[in-house]
């Protein structure tokens, strides 16, 4: 059965139309990215989901059932981007009492607490209040709050926005840790951030589902994404056509090319390697090369 499935999914406001007509199914399994312009309906999407908002019109599941169905409490969780805590509580106070309103017992939500912070690496803050935190801090006690009950389902709007890179790379280490069990749906503008992540990506635009991209699909051919520091392009690319496993070759910009190759099972690095020969016989340098092709590239190539 699908975690999620959406059928001709609608949302209107005040006559204009915020979602249109959204298809899907998803499964559990690793990250799902949300990805679109702003006003693309991301938010609403989220919110749907949450069982915050109904649908205007078509219908949506999780685990069989609408959102808010009572089978659905404790087993789907949201992060907003702007969620936030209450500066006169404790953060072991906080999360207690959320963890109370969700049906532990007094010692059971204590546990919880407990545990969610030592997810998050925040057990020795335990006593502090959000206004002694800086903001990664409480960002991360945000997410612990969202983790409270072990979730199936974990909808997070730009959990990294604002971090500094040491504090977003703790984030997407808690999300990897505990991907095994929890489905996460991230909403981000950071397309690098949601590669490493993520398996899929679903993009919004204008209210309608208009990708809907697998990362790590088996397929025939595979992308190269070549990028020269001192080259003399045509040569490179006249050189690279003559290989009988290069399909096509696309120019990106005056550096850059994206190299599609049919895979080779008794040497998959075959292409790289042939990259590597041709900058020492001609003295190139190189200034990347990347097993496949960049999301921005493949959502707006």
């Amino acid at each position: 059965m699908s975690l999620i499935s959406c059928k001709q999914l609608s949302k209107q406001y005040a006559g204009k139309t915020v979602l249109n007509n959204i298809d899907i199914e998803l499964v559990k399994g690793k990250p799902i990215a949300l990805v679109g312009p702003n006003g693309a309906g991301k938010t609403t999407f989220l919110s749907i989901l949450s069982g915050f908002i109904s649908p205007s019109s078509g219908s949506i599941s999780i685990n069989g059932q609408e959102p808010n169905h009572p089978q659905n409490i404790g087993k789907i969780s949201t992060l907003p981007q702007d969620a936030l805590l209450d500066p006169h509580l404790s953060i072991t106070k906080q999360l207690t009492f959320f963890a109370r309103l969700q049906g532990f017992s007094a010692i059971q939500a204590k546990d919880e607490t407990k545990r969610v912070l030592e997810l998050v690496g925040l057990t020795d803050s335990a006593q502090q209040k959000p206004t002694s935190l800086s903001h990664g801090m409480a960002k991360r006690v945000s997410i612990a709050q969202a983790l409270i009950g072990q979730p199936e389902l974990v909808l997070l709007d730009e959990p990294t926005a604002g971090l500094d890179p040491i504090h977003a790379k703790q984030v997407r280490q808690i999300v990897d840790q505990l991907s095994t069990t929890t489905t996460f749906i991230i909403s981000s503008h950071n397309l690098e951030e949601l590669e490493q992540m993520c398996d899929q990506v679903l993009y919004l635009e204008q209210g309608k589902l208009t990708r809907h991209l697998s990362l790590n699909a088996q397929q025939e051919t595979a992308q190269l994404t070549l990028t020269m520091s001192d080259c003399e392009i045509p040569t490179l690319i006249n050189e690279l056509e003559q290989l009988e496993y290069v399909v096509e070759i696309k120019q990106k910009n005056k550096q850059t090319l994206i190299i599609e190759h049919r895979l080779n099972s008794d040497s998959p690095l075959q292409l790289e390697h042939t990259v590597l020969e041709l900058c020492s016989r001609y003295s190139w340098q190189y200034k990347a090369i990347y097993n496949g092709i960049k999301l921005e590239d493949s959502l707006f190539s």
